[in-house]
């Protein structure tokens, strides 16, 4: 695996990106707080079969943040001109959370960009009352005035085999910088209506998947996602919350590889996914 970083010259911005393997590309786009190692039981996994690139979002791990309050719309276009500086035409994009707003959103404004959009633990046409919870949370990080490890005992369960999994999110809510998760979270907050209506002109498969238990990105929102799409599947990964990709990795990979299949096909001939 290798950490490299790329200047956005539209944008002004640099880049720091996580790459591993060869082959067709595969980017990965982490949630608010997080960075782009939250992603490594996917880097470890399905690098064998992708040329597998995870993408530090702005403001978060090494990625510089924008300057001025942005939008979701704004997310979208800094991943479409990074996607411009990769040798390939085409990208698989797979996204958590906010990551899966941006996913869902490139794959409806540059569809000329994305062969496959997988959207994991994505919301979608929230309620009124979980959008002002939403929204006020984001107003307490823009204050200061925040436990920035509030959100764990919603991502994670009970169980001892994800304590180290927590303790090791928690660090990387504490060692984020509070502005670039203010502007992230603030465009978290006001950006699931933004591309809801538009799922209908998505001209890639895509897969919606979520956790049985995660009661925000719930799976009623998966379900209502992938029929809204021409070309949508939905999974729902039972007992499982809001960090599946990390809690049930071994699961969440072998979906993302049989969904790839006729890519992953292309480059190389697989055994099924071992954990």
């Amino acid at each position: 695996m290798t950490r490299k970083t790329q200047h956005l010259s539209d944008l002004n911005l640099q880049v720091s990106y996580l790459e591993a393997g060869k082959g067709t590309p595969l980017v990965l786009i982490h949630g608010v707080g997080m960075n782009a190692d939250a992603w490594f039981p996917q880097m470890d996994s399905l690098s064998r079969y992708f040329r597998v690139i995870a993408v530090d979002m702005p403001g978060h791990g090494d990625s510089e943040g924008f300057r001025h309050a942005a939008t979701l719309k704004d997310y979208v276009q800094w991943l479409a001109c990074f996607l411009r500086t990769q040798p390939e035409s085409r990208f698989a994009v797979a996204g958590h959370s906010m990551g899966a707003l941006i996913t869902a959103g490139i794959a409806i404004d540059y569809p000329e960009l994305i062969s496959h959009a997988i959207v994991m633990s994505g919301v979608f046409k929230r309620s009124d009352a979980a959008r002002d919870a939403v929204a006020k949370r984001a107003e307490e990080l823009a204050s200061g005035n925040v436990r920035l490890d509030a959100p764990l005992d919603r991502w994670f369960s009970a169980s001892a085999d994800e304590q180290p999994l927590r303790r090791k999110v928690g660090d990387w809510l504490q060692q984020v910088d509070l502005e670039g998760y203010s502007r992230a979270y603030q465009a978290f907050a006001a950006g699931d209506r933004i591309y809801s209506d538009r799922w209908n002109e998505m001209r890639c498969p895509v897969l919606a998947i979520t956790g049985e238990l995660d009661a925000n990105s719930s799976p009623e929102m998966t379900r209502q996602m992938a029929s809204a799409a021409p070309y949508g599947q939905a999974v729902v990964v039972a007992n499982a919350k809001h960090m599946l990709n990390l809690t049930d990795a071994a699961r969440v990979n072998e979906e993302i590889l049989m969904f790839l299949s006729p890519v992953s096909a292309d480059v190389t001939q697989h055994e099924p996914v071992q954990e």
